[in-house]
C-alpha cells in the first residue's frame, strides 16, 4: 500500500488481520508495517529482499523515520551495504590473545619449531603483548629495537626477531583480523651476511673423536669391573659390552651428524623405513624436516658403517633408528656431549655445529654450493653462501679466465710478473 505517510495518517493506521506494509510516496524505500497485533515500525529498503529496521513508529516520528531512511540511502549510494555496516564487530585482540589463539592453530600445522617461536615472541616482545593489535604501530617496534641495541643484542637477533613479529602481524592481514601490516615500513638492520662458520679444525676432530672413543673404553672397562664384582656374588650378569659395536647411541649419533649434515632432530625423528642402506640413501622427509621438503642425502662408507652395525645390536629395526631407555623418541643429548667437548678441549661448539663442520669439508674438498645446499636443504642460496669462502679455489678459477683470454689473444706470451 502507498501513501504519502504523515504522522496523522500513521496514527489513524487500523491493524488488520494480517501484516500490511505502507510505503511512502514522498521517499522511496521507507514502509511503515503493521502487524494484527498493532505494533507499528519503521523500515528502511534499499534492495529487493534487504531492508533495515528504523525503530518503532511510537518512539520514532514520521520526519525522524524518513531522515534515518535518507542516511541509509546515502550509504548505499557511497557502495556501503547498511546490513553489514551495522553488524556489531568482533573485538580486536590484544597481540598476546592473538598469539594464544588463532596464531598457535595456525602455526601448530605450519611452523616445525612453532613451539619455540611462539616463546621467543612472547618473551621478546613482552611490553607488546597486552596491547591491541590495531594499536601497536612501526614506531613501537622502533623503540623496542632500541631498547634492545641499549642492553647489547645483536642485530642478528633483532632482525630474526622483526620477521617474526612482522611475519604474525601478516597473517592477521590475510585473516581479515587487520587491514594493513602497520610493521611493513619496519627495516632490518644492515648486518655482515659473512657471518663466520664454526666447524672443527683437524686436530679437534682427531681430539673429539679419540674422547667418544675414550668413553666407550671407560664404559665397557665399567661394566666388566661390575659382572666380575657379580660373578663373585653369584649374581646375574649384565649384558657385556664387548659384544657390541656401540654402548649406547651417543657415538652413532655424532658420527651420522658429521657424516650427514642432518640437524639432531631429524636423526631423532629418523625411521629405518627412510634408510636404505643398499642404495646407501637416507631420506629425511618433508614431515619431519625443518623446510618441510623431502632430501635424500648419499651415504659415505662411515655413515653406512654406522648405520648397519647400529641396526645389528638395535631391538627394533623398524621403528625409530634412535630411541630411549623406554623405547621413545629422544629429545635432548646435552649431557654427554658436553661432557665430550670438556674432555677434547673443545670451546665454542654446539652440536648444530657438526651440521656447519659436514657443510664446510664438503666446501674444502670443491664440492659445488648447489650440491652442498640440496644436501643441507636450504631452500635458496643465502644460507649456504657462508660456506663460499671456504671454496677460494672456485674464485682464483674465475679471475684465471683473463689469464687465459689474454694468453690466448697475445698468442701464448708470458705474462709480465709484478712481484718484486
Amino acid at each position: 500500500m502507498r501513501s504519502a505517510l504523515t504522522q496523522v495518517v500513521v496514527d489513524k493506521i487500523v491493524p488488520t488481520k494480517r501484516p500490511v506494509e505502507h510505503r511512502d510516496t514522498r521517499l522511496k524505500g521507507l514502509v511503515l508495517r503493521v502487524t494484527p497485533g498493532g505494533a507499528k515500525s519503521w523500515y528502511c529498503e534499499f534492495a529487493r529482499g534487504k531492508r533495515v529496521w528504523l525503530g518503532r513508529a511510537d518512539v520514532l516520528g514520521v520526519s525522524e523515520a524518513r531522515e534515518s531512511a535518507r542516511g541509509i540511502l546515502a550509504e548505499v549510494f557511497q557502495g556501503i551495504d547498511p546490513i553489514e555496516a551495522r553488524k556489531p564487530k568482533a573485538e580486536m585482540p590484544t597481540f598476546g590473545a592473538f598469539l594464544d589463539g588463532d596464531y598457535t592453530a595456525w602455526a601448530k600445522f605450519s611452523q616445525k619449531a612453532y613451539g619455540q617461536n611462539l616463546n621467543r615472541l612472547k618473551t621478546a616482545f613482552k611490553p607488546l603483548l597486552k596491547k591491541s593489535l590495531d594499536k601497536i604501530t612501526a614506531l613501537d617496534v622502533e623503540r623496542w629495537r632500541g631498547k634492545e641495541v641499549e642492553r647489547g643484542l645483536s642485530n642478528q637477533t633483532i632482525n630474526r626477531d622483526i620477521a617474526s613479529i612482522k611475519a604474525c602481524f601478516n597473517r592477521a592481514v590475510d585473516w581479515g583480523i587487520l587491514p594493513a601490516n602497520p610493521l611493513a615500513r619496519v627495516r632490518k638492520a644492515r648486518v655482515d651476511d659473512c657471518v663466520k662458520v664454526r666447524y672443527l679444525s683437524e686436530a679437534e676432530e682427531v681430539r673429539l673423536r679419540t674422547a667418544i672413543d675414550d668413553r666407550e673404553e671407560r664404559r665397557r672397562a665399567e661394566r666388566d669391573t661390575a659382572n666380575q664384582w657379580r660373578a663373585e656374588r653369584g649374581y646375574v650378569l649384565l649384558p657385556s659390552l664387548r659384544d657390541v659395536v656401540f654402548i649406547d647411541h651417543v657415538k652413532p649419533l655424532i658420527l651420522l651428524s658429521i657424516n650427514t649434515g642432518c640437524r639432531r632432530g631429524e636423526l631423532f625423528d629418523l625411521t629405518w623405513s627412510n634408510v636404505n642402506l643398499d642404495r646407501r640413501i637416507l631420506t629425511v622427509t618433508g614431515a619431519t624436516a625443518k623446510s618441510r621438503r623431502t632430501r635424500h642425502i648419499p651415504l659415505n662408507r662411515e655413515a653406512t658403517s654406522v648405520l648397519l652395525n647400529w641396526r645389528a645390536q638395535s631391538e627394533d629395526s623398524t621403528g625409530l633408528v634412535f630411541v630411549n631407555e623406554q623405547g621413545e623418541r629422544f629429545d635432548r643429548a646435552n649431557s654427554s656431549w658436553r661432557g665430550l667437548l670438556k674432555q677434547a678441549q673443545i670451546t665454542d661448539f654446539r652440536w648444530h655445529d657438526m651440521r656447519h663442520h659436514f657443510a664446510s669439508r664438503l666446501a674444502m674438498g670443491g664440492v659445488d654450493l648447489n650440491t652442498i645446499r640440496e644436501l643441507l636443504g636450504h631452500s635458496d642460496y643465502t644460507m649456504t653462501l657462508r660456506y663460499a669462502h671456504l671454496a677460494p679455489e672456485f674464485k682464483l678459477k674465475a679471475v684465471e679466465v683473463l689469464d687465459q683470454a689474454r694468453e690466448a689473444t697475445m698468442g701464448g706470451a708470458k705474462i709480465i710478473s709484478l712481484v718484486g
